[in-house]
């Protein structure tokens, strides 16, 4: 483990790496889909559906990037994973066919499994263990202004150049930008004879140490809060036009979870110090209760409490991916972070890729309001695991203490 801690300076280009890579990954098709669409006449439906074939790939292959970066090297697969994403998005331009499409698509995945915010966050806990915390602050911070900054970006570049062009000047920028940012950012890998030595133990021994009723909690806090964040991102326009919104006041309702993302992680650098367990807690609970007040919100007799469901959902999901980072890092042993980390990364990363073809199913059968209902059930249903979550802890801090009074 590297002495010291990220610096503020290193923790700011790994979190602008996120801007970058994110945009041009899982933020891209927000923009580009429409045009996609007009210029193939492939059927939007289809055009999403290659990123889900990219959200697959890369659940599927998370646990082998972690296994890399358990083996210390983390700085090379983030290096690999910009190259494969820029690789993938000359793909998408140069497509003749959809099959082709969904290709790129595919290396688009190879990429995002070892270079979104899990497999970043496994680096840093897998160099400087809890003094990570920090870093992984800083970088959601920054790493929030993805959609803020690259939407503009690529709704200024694509009338203007085309979307095929759009895609080869973004896998160009990424090709001259990312390399020098994490080379920056991060000291050198082990030593290729250092990088493959056991640790502590095998993979499969490493995960042995982790207790496996804590991996269920953690893997279902972590696929529920995928699946709400996936489906409001995709959704929350239509839902709101659904119970009663105008699409004025939907796409203006909808603009206050980005401030509010922001701003809670900008408020949470003042409670460095908080357990990430409460953290969890107070996510699940503020994502709850914005999504109870969406669900009973009347556009004409109460419009006030659907912009404060909005509000209280952007600041608890503004909190997930801080959660995602700090809350394993806290509860698993060092020597094992990156590999469950890459665990819990495929579980989520399959729900979100699955999510878009479920929630549509259900809007399209029951409508918008009963969606809402069914993704508050969910939130409430989240709250009540991360309370669970806090009860495991609190257990095994008693059994560590009966332990230590019995010795």
């Amino acid at each position: 483990m590297s002495p010291g801690a990220p610096s503020m300076a290193s923790s700011a280009l790994l979190g602008v790496a996120q801007i970058v890579i994110w945009g041009g990954s899982f933020f891209l098709l927000t923009v580009l889909a429409a045009p996609i669409h007009v210029d193939t006449g492939w059927s939007l439906t289809g055009v999403y559906g290659a990123l889900t074939v990219g959200a697959l790939v890369s659940g599927l292959l998370s646990p082998w990037a972690s296994r890399r970066i358990a083996r210390g090297r983390g700085r090379h697969m983030l290096v690999l994973s910009s190259w494969l994403v820029a690789a993938g998005l000359v793909v998408l331009a140069l497509a003749p066919h959809y099959s082709v499409f969904v290709a790129g698509w595919a290396v688009i995945g190879l990429g995002m499994a070892g270079g979104l915010y899990d497999p970043l966050f496994a680096v840093l806990g897998a160099r400087w263990g809890q003094q990570a915390r920090g870093a992984i602050y800083v970088v959601t911070l920054i790493g929030g202004f993805a959609s803020t900054i690259t939407w503009p970006a690529l709704a200024w570049l694509e009338p203007a150049l085309g979307w095929r062009t759009t895609c080869l000047v973004y896998a160009a920028f990424m090709a001259v930008v990312m390399t020098p940012l994490y080379l920056l950012a991060l000291p050198p890998d082990a030593a290729p004879a250092q990088a493959t030595a056991p640790g502590p133990g095998t993979d499969r021994q490493a995960l042995a140490d982790v207790d496996p009723r804590l991996m269920r909690l953690l893997s279902l806090v972590f696929c529920i809060a995928a699946i709400l964040m996936t489906a409001v991102s995709l959704q929350i326009i239509l839902l709101l036009q659904g119970t009663g919104h105008s699409m004025t006041a939907a796409i203006a309702l909808s603009a206050l979870i980005g401030p509010s993302m922001v701003g809670v992680r900008v408020l949470n650098l003042a409670f460095r110090n908080l357990h990430a367990i409460w953290m969890a807690l107070f996510s699940a609970a503020f994502v709850a209760l914005g999504m109870l007040l969406i669900s009973t919100a009347s556009a004409a007799a109460a419009p006030a409490a659907a912009a404060l469901g909005i509000v209280c959902y952007g600041v608890g999901n503004g909190l997930r991916a801080l959660v995602r980072g700090t809350l394993p890092l806290a509860l698993v042993p060092a020597h094992a972070y990156a590999l469950v980390m890459g665990r819990l990364a495929r579980s989520s990363l399959v729900c979100q890729a699955l999510t878009p073809l479920v929630c549509g199913f259900i809007l399209s059968q029951w409508g918008a309001r009963s969606t809402l209902w069914l993704l508050a059930a969910l939130a409430v249903a989240n709250t009540g695991l991360s309370l669970r979550l806090q009860w495991y802890l609190r257990q095994q801090r008693a059994g560590g203490l009966h332990a230590s009074a019995r010795t």
